[in-house]
């Protein structure tokens, strides 16, 4: 008689042991496991931006007229604020509005860990206008920066001969009669004398027309500049003159026509 075995009828039921995933639901958990992942990662640097890269330290660069503080005041940023989230774009639009003395904002820089670095241009007042008993200055630009400081006139180049319009703080000049073209042309003319130097021996520049100024250069010259065509040449012109006038020489220097210098001795 055969003899009975036990292990032979159990290996012929169901097999135990972990259940196999099939090929659609392996491929389906392989779909998932991509956008899970990204998904992880994102939360993840969230967290170390959030946690790590929080400003504590906020430097100025290139500021005299106002101070650190008042320019992170105008600026919105505080210590604490998130690196990555603060608005450069905005910051810009806020300065200009509050601060009428930053020309431009050159940069602003993260140094990570924890530091950000504000780096400004401000604007030098460089001639003003008298408007009854107030003297309004104003940069190469023509912005207008404020009323003068005690003293602070007699190292300005004073302009007249212009009707001013509504003066308003951090914005351009107007004149009376809306005249936007002649003052393109005192900026440019402001611009010519700083580039070269002369502005701190400029006495006076006057509108002399819709279109045509003229400058004193100390007490000895009148310079005639007329329209604003060849502005350029005209001031390259006044400076080679300069340079071959004698000591004792006073008179008007006429570079007007653009193309040549006519000096007339008083």
């Amino acid at each position: 008689m055969a003899a009975n075995h036990p292990n032979r009828h159990r290996a012929g039921g169901k097999r135990g042991g972990a259940p196999k995933l099939s090929l659609s639901a392996f491929r389906r958990l392989s779909d998932l496991s991509g956008p899970l992942t990204f998904v992880l990662v994102v939360v993840a640097i969230l967290f170390v931006m959030s946690v790590f890269f929080r400003v504590s330290d906020i430097e100025i660069e290139g500021n005299s007229h106002y101070t650190d503080q008042e320019i992170i005041r105008a600026i919105g940023i505080e210590e604490g604020d998130n690196m990555f989230l603060f608005d450069r774009f905005g910051t810009l639009s806020r300065v200009f509005a509050k601060l009428p003395y930053i020309e431009e904002v050159v940069s602003v820089e993260r140094k990570l860990p924890n530091k950000v670095v504000i780096t400004v241009v401000e604007s030098q007042a460089l001639a003003y206008l008298q408007l009854g008993d107030e003297q309004w200055t104003f940069d190469h630009n023509c912005k207008i920066l404020g009323q003068t400081a005690e003293g602070e006139a007699a190292s300005l180049i004073p302009v007249s001969g212009i009707e001013p319009g509504t003066l308003m703080i951090g914005e351009p000049l107007t004149t009376k009669d809306g005249d936007t073209a002649l003052v393109e042309y005192l900026s440019q003319v402001l611009i010519q004398m700083e580039e070269r130097g002369l502005q701190h021996s400029v006495t006076g520049i006057r509108a002399t027309g819709k279109d045509s100024l003229e400058f004193s250069y100390g007490s000895k010259y009148t310079v005639v500049l007329g329209d604003s065509g060849a502005l350029e040449h005209k001031f390259g012109m006044f400076v080679a003159v300069l340079e071959q006038l004698k000591e004792g020489d006073i008179g008007v220097l006429d570079v007007s026509d653009g193309t040549t210098a006519h000096f007339s001795p008083n």
